[in-house]
């Protein structure tokens, strides 16, 4: 569970509250103070694409308090194949503007903070650290290694996920390993959705999987992805996890790294 170094005050839920996350309330795991975790909970979404949309909405859903949304592009037809947050009445609009009145209608409880802008290296930490826990699901490799770097340097849980073809991926970094041991460099002949294709329902899957590990982040339930990779093949309908190894060479966690 996300720890606060002061003791947090009890969170009081409303009736519609109580009704709401009643399915969520009588997990053993969650429970009134796993609901409350995640009531006080700040989740930057960086990039509201194929993972970060339907996450976003199930962050939303389980009653994450502050959701931050992080993207400088515009809804495209194209994206409504795969990213269900927005409708055909939201092409050309901001990403982040439509997400947030999305979310808002699927539960006006949470708090959404919008950032339309693209995530680099000289934001990348002001926006990090504010916020306990970074959901990445960006196409692009350079973005990534921004977001893992702030995520270390502020000591964020980073959750990333990723896609293509048929194919997605979930992890869970925390210190070490980080990201860029996973990835020490942008490979030279990177995939994207647009290249390659996607089949859009694995968006779902990456998205709600990457949500989950989330949840189970705030609020402390189950054994986390934290140094394993979860690998699905959506064609052959099968999954497996492998470990993700300390790169103790690495620039961002490894034991030259200042």
């Amino acid at each position: 569970m996300i720890q606060s170094s002061a003791t947090p005050e009890p969170t009081r839920f409303s009736d519609e509250e109580v009704d709401r996350y009643a399915r969520q309330l009588v997990l053993a795991e969650i429970g009134g103070p796993g609901q409350q975790a995640l009531k006080r909970a700040r989740v930057l979404i960086v990039g509201l694409g194929g993972v970060g949309a339907p996450a976003a909405l199930y962050l939303a859903a389980a009653g994450v308090g502050t959701l931050g949304l992080i993207d400088d592009d515009t809804v495209a037809l194209s994206n409504l194949q795969r990213q269900i947050i927005f409708a055909t009445t939201d092409v050309g609009r901001s990403k982040v503007e439509s997400g947030r009145d999305r979310l808002a209608a699927l539960n006006p409880h949470a708090a959404i903070e919008t950032f339309a802008t693209r995530l680099t290296p000289d934001n990348a930490g002001g926006l990090i650290e504010r916020f306990d826990l970074v959901l990445d699901g960006t196409d692009h490799f350079d973005t990534r290694f921004a977001v893992n770097a702030a995520c270390v340097a502020a000591g964020v849980p980073l959750v990333s996920g990723a896609l293509g073809r048929w194919n997605g991926q979930v992890g869970v970094f925390a210190g070490q390993p980080c990201y860029q041991c996973l990835v020490p460099e942008s490979p030279p002949d990177a995939e994207t959705c647009a290249r390659v294709g996607v089949v859009g329902a694995l968006a779902g899957v990456v998205g709600a999987m990457a949500a989950l590990e989330a949840v189970k982040i705030i609020t402390g339930a189950g054994a986390l992805l934290t140094g394993r990779l979860m690998l699905y093949d959506g064609l052959a309908g099968t999954s497996r996890v492998v470990k993700v190894a300390a790169d103790p060479a690495c620039p961002i966690c490894g034991s030259a790294h200042p």
